[in-house]
């Protein structure tokens, strides 16, 4: 049946699958399969497509096709497909009219060239998987809203970065896959999260309200069974049998794959088998020829070597020839010039030349004819030598030859008995095929049958228990209404708090208002709240020492208004005897500037005694051996003077040298551990943009 035809001579495995296809197609039971995937397919034709207008699931995976239909043929021939899988082709679009398909649930176009979907795929009412991956798409049509039934939908590997809002309306979505990454709207957190998320977020730019899809699910498929028939299986089911189905014809591929592959392996052995041979035999051959050639170069070379032989005996007896016919020769022309008579002498050694002549001549002839025989001999030897090599080398061929014969003959035996079991194997292989699918048709009819009667039983369940639905119907209503008066109620407990809340923030902005205005009128007080404050944070140690401070010395200061002075003096221990024999020079050391202080009559002292020892030991002040009486020198409690910049103590702690200065006012008053806690400096109260820290040596 010519149901196909391809544009490029077909491949030998590909017309052996499609003919097994067909072949299989036109049993009994089969009529509602049809795979023809893998079969180098570049286009459908549907004259004689008695076939497919019966098949119920139609498998063309893994060709070439470039169009699902040709031209001038009607898609609706197919109303009867539910599972079309068309992955791994070269399809540029899908048909406009594809809606027609009513009945289809299953639409498998992965890894093809699309760019594009029609509007009519949203007349798939009954899809419920649609695979779109590894293909060109930049966007989805709006119509996909319409699949009611739609249940996994992969879009990934594709162009797209933006969703159709009308993606929201599709209640039964669970599995949706696409590439998070690459989106922009839902943007790619959302997406990243799953199908829940993406549902939501449409269902919220669309202002509905999301369901998961378990509510809509199973009505879907009970209507969709109820417009098929009131006796058939629904939706989920029907599914469930598409995928057992294909599971199935995935098993029979597979057992086929491996026959065929099982097939080759004969094959390429046999091939294997018949190389050797030739292998052999061309092998056989070259050593004959080579030995023949060989024997071939022995024989020339023993022949040259033969007539180089007589070549020089020939040439050495013309030698001698030439050699007594020029004696000959001479002695004649010497007997010519004589003008006597012949002598005797001369006759007798003309006789005597004339027979050593003749002697020599047949000394030549004879040796020659024994040089002759002998090469002939000679020749006669080699030639029967050649004569019985060429027969020792012909007896070898022939059973050379013959035994290449007996072998190719058993391999002609064994090949033949082994093509005897690869048909015996395939016929086995066959009947087992088709036992395995009458026994899987036999078990898919029980299975439907069992089915049949569990739904039998439980719409029988659900016809009783119509009174207890109703009741639960009236406690759910009651439940509901009482959750109604407990909102109620919440809503006028928040009222009331948001009205509290509210007050108080009008009584907390009254409140700041008047801290605000105590503030401003304070601020001329400032200064002298912050000195306190300064004060008050004195160390324990250094209001210990200014407790033990003399009474008249803080009475003296009181009178100056020098009492900013007196943490100096506790701190060295500065007595009014010892303020007395002070310098301005000692009081400049232990930074004492008050032109007051220094112009009173206890520091007015004309040569006033060495204040600082030379020593680097620090002295505690003691007092006069009898007190009262004047000129008694008195030890000064103050350190020793360190030259430089950090001399000074820390204007905070009163302890610590200063180790800091400030910039931009440059003054150096703070330790390394008091600096942490200023933003302004102690002295000009100018603000702290950097901090140098001091070193010394």
């Amino acid at each position: 049946m010519p149901l196909f035809f391809r544009k490029r001579k077909p491949n030998e495995d590909c017309q052996k699958r499609l003919e097994y296809q067909l072949c299989r197609s036109k049993e009994a039971g089969a009529d509602d399969i049809l795979d023809i995937s893998a079969c180098g397919l570049s286009e459908v034709r549907c004259r004689k497509a008695a076939l497919i207008l019966t098949a119920i699931v139609l498998i063309l995976h893994n060709n070439e096709l470039r169009h699902l239909m040709p031209k001038g043929i009607d898609i609706s021939t197919l109303i009867t497909l539910k599972v079309l899988d068309l992955h791994e082709n070269k399809l540029t679009s899908l048909p406009e009219d594809i809606g027609k398909l009513t009945a289809l649930q299953i639409l498998n176009v992965e890894k093809n060239h699309l760019k594009a979907l029609p509007e009519s795929i949203g007349n798939l009412r009954l899809l419920q998987t649609l695979n779109l991956k590894g293909n060109c798409l930049t966007e989805l049509p709006s119509s996909v809203g319409s699949l009611s039934s739609l249940r996994t939908l992969d879009v990934s590997d594709n162009n797209i970065v933006t969703l159709p809002k009308a993606l929201a309306y599709i209640r039964t979505l669970e599995s949706f896959s696409l590439d998070a990454a690459m989106m922009s709207f839902p943007p790619s957190s959302v997406c990243t999260e799953g199908t829940e998320s993406i549902q939501r977020f449409l269902c919220t730019e669309l202002g509905e309200e999301y369901c998961p899809p378990s509510q809509y699910l199973l009505p879907v498929l009970e209507s969709d069974s109820g417009k098929q028939s009131a006796d058939c299986l629904d939706g989920l089911d029907e599914a469930w049998q598409v995928q057992l189905s294909l599971v199935e014809c995935e098993q029979k591929q597979q057992e086929k794959l491996a026959f065929e592959k099982h097939l080759e392996e004969k094959q390429r052995e046999h091939t294997q088998l018949v190389m050797m041979k030739n292998s052999n035999k061309e092998n056989i051959l070259n050593s004959v020829r080579q030995e023949q050639e060989r024997v071939e170069q022995g024989v020339s070379k023993q022949q040259r070597a033969q007539e180089a032989e007589r070549q020089l005996v020939l040439e050495k007896v013309r030698q001698a020839e030439d050699n007594i016919s020029s004696r000959i020769s001479s002695l004649l022309m010497d007997n010519n010039r004589s003008e006597g008579g012949v002598s005797v002498d001369t006759l007798n050694m003309a006789i005597r030349m004339e027979h050593l002549t003749a002697i020599t001549q047949e000394e030549a002839n004879s040796l020659r004819k024994k040089e002759v025989a002998a090469a002939m001999q000679k020749m006669l030897s080699d030639s029967c030598a050649m004569s019985l090599l060429q027969e020792a080398s012909d007896y070898r061929r022939q059973s050379l030859v013959t035994e290449a014969c007996r072998s190719l003959e058993n391999l002609d035996r064994k090949f033949d008995k082994m093509l005897s079991l690869q048909v015996l194997d395939k016929s086995k292989a066959i009947a087992q095929i088709l036992q395995e699918e009458e026994m899987q048709k036999a078990a898919f009819q029980a299975l439907q049958l069992q089915k049949d009667a569990v739904h039998g039983y439980i719409r029988n369940q659900v016809g009783d228990d119509a009174s207890l639905f109703f009741l639960f119907v009236l406690f759910c209503f009651v439940l509901f209404l009482q959750l109604v008066s407990q909102r109620t109620a919440l809503s006028d407990m928040l009222q009331q708090l948001l009205k509290q809340r509210d007050q108080r923030e009008q009584e907390l902005r009254q409140v700041l208002a008047e801290m605000e205005l105590k503030s401003e009128s304070n601020q001329q007080n400032y200064w002298m709240i912050q000195y306190q404050r300064l004060l008050d944070a004195k160390p324990l140690s250094l209001r210990m020492q200014e407790a033990g401070v003399e009474k008249e010395l803080v009475n003296l200061l009181c009178k100056l208004s020098a009492q900013h002075y007196l943490p100096i003096l506790a701190h060295h221990r500065v007595t009014t005897e010892a303020l007395r024999h002070m310098s301005s020079s000692d009081l400049k050391k232990v930074r004492l500037q008050c032109k007051v202080l220094r112009s009173h009559p206890l520091c007015a002292v004309s040569s006033p005694p060495p204040f600082f020892p030379s020593t680097s030991n620090i002295q505690m002040p003691s007092p006069p051996l009898t007190p009262g009486t004047p000129g008694t020198p008195v030890t000064p409690s103050a350190p020793t003077p360190v030259e430089g910049p950090g001399s000074s103590e820390c204007v905070v702690c009163m302890e610590t040298e200063s180790q800091v200065i400030f910039l931009p006012c440059g003054h150096v008053c703070c330790c390394q551990v008091c600096n942490d806690a200023l933003q302004n400096c102690p002295l000009c109260r100018a603000n702290i943009s950097q901090r140098i820290r001091l070193y010394q040596n």
